[in-house]
């Protein structure tokens, strides 16, 4: 194995190879990031979302939203922010955007929507829904948007809080396979590292990758993320201590850059 030194100027990711796991206006602001870093981003997709089986039930989310019949709404992903894209969904000024986190923040501000609150602490649905009830002591009318497999957390606790809470299915998350050059330059080590922002993505990355090599740097980009790659049998070896792409970008610039074999060598 040969062992480069990290470049700690201006372009601290100079060689490097990263995998960008998701595409869309999210997957090109971090390339974007990368590039300025000297990094290589490989934009390969490994998740997106398929339509809701009850698409009259959130087309009419969707219109009631954009009539102002909520005083928030809710959003615990980034692919969340993809389907209210795909819909050109219009969220009143009246109406307040709560983001579970700052990849779902960002996500949001990338494709042009607002974002009035992030959880200070706890980037997750029980965060979000204790900061939320701290802010509202009055019952107020919420959407939440979520996926199909994920657990009613948020809307119990507003729910339980005494507000008034619709909740809605907004996508199913599906696996997209990459290309076979794709795969092969992560079993060889042309990837050298592997940004995992989700556990639909760590699935994906133990599904379509089973040979990483060891030179291969695995960056998750929180706490709960990492336990749920470490669940789906990855071996984690760098998590951000901030929901961010920043951050999770300064994790992977922590580590040398390492070739798995002088081929592998860009």
């Amino acid at each position: 194995m040969n062992r480069v030194a990290s470049d700690t100027a201006a372009k601290p990711l100079a060689g490097w190879r990263v995998l960008v796991p998701r595409g869309g206006p999210w997957g090109d602001s971090v390339a974007a990031t990368l590039r300025r870093q000297g990094a290589v981003p490989v934009i390969a997709p490994l998740i997106n979302f398929a339509p809701t089986t009850d698409h009259t039930e959130l087309e009419s989310a969707l219109t009631a939203l954009a009539a102002g019949d909520f005083d928030w709404v809710t959003l615990t992903s980034a692919t969340t922010v993809d389907v209210l894209y795909a819909y050109r969904a219009v969220i009143p000024p009246q109406t307040k955007v709560a983001a579970v986190g700052e990849t779902t923040a960002a996500a949001l501000q990338a494709v042009g929507y607002r974002v009035d609150l992030v959880p200070d602490l706890d980037n997750s649905a029980a965060g979000l829904a204790e900061q939320l009830i701290g802010l509202e002591p009055e019952p107020r009318d919420i959407l939440t948007l979520r996926s199909e497999t994920a657990e009613p957390v948020l809307t119990g606790m507003l729910t339980e809080a005494g507000h008034r809470v619709r909740s809605v299915v907004a996508y199913r998350t599906v696996g997209v396979p990459v290309t076979e050059r794709i795969a092969n330059d992560v079993r060889s080590g042309r990837i050298n590292a592997i940004l995992v922002t989700s556990g639909s993505v760590a699935e994906q990355v133990r599904e379509q990758f089973p040979q990483i090599p060891p030179s291969t740097v695995l960056a998750a980009i929180g706490p709960r993320t990492a336990t749920d790659a470490q669940a789906a049998g990855l071996t984690v070896d760098g998590v951000a201590d901030r929901q961010t792409v920043d951050a999770l970008i300064e994790v992977v610039a922590r580590f040398p850059l390492l070739y798995a074999t002088d081929e592998a060598a860009p």
